[in-house]
């Protein structure tokens, strides 16, 4: 049973850590509209039933551009429910999961990634 739980653990960390870039897994759906040293800047968009595959956001901040609902499903399993009006904002710490438009309206969203930068930022 220990040994089972282990594994499982272990396989749950090891997903998320390898857990690939969300223009790589999604380039459809993600765009770098800004990069420099200390953010980037995505622009991201989908349409109702559309899902992304399993990536990872550094700390982000979001700004909804429309009304959507989605859900994320965290490597642990765990679904989040979200749902934006335009104009909301929301900041999150690192994560890893999976998208799904599970409402009527298309997703459309500005997406700022913080960079751990020791350098200072350059204007780009």
């Amino acid at each position: 049973m220990l040994r089972s739980s282990i594994l499982t653990v272990s396989l749950l960390l090891a997903n998320s850590a390898f857990a690939q870039d969300a223009v790589q897994t999604d380039g459809d759906k993600y765009k770098v509209i800004l990069e420099n040293d200390c953010v980037r800047v995505l622009d991201y968009r989908d349409g109702p039933g559309e899902k992304t595959h399993q990536h990872k956001h550094p700390a982000f901040v979001l700004y909804a551009l429309t009304p959507f609902k989605r859900t994320l499903t965290l490597p642990n399993g765990n679904i989040l429910t979200r749902e934006f009006k335009a104009g909301d904002v929301m900041w999150s710490e690192e994560q890893t999961h999976v998208g799904e438009n599970i409402g009527q309206t298309s997703t459309h969203v500005v997406i700022v990634e913080l960079k751990k930068a020791d350098v200072p930022c350059s204007k780009q």
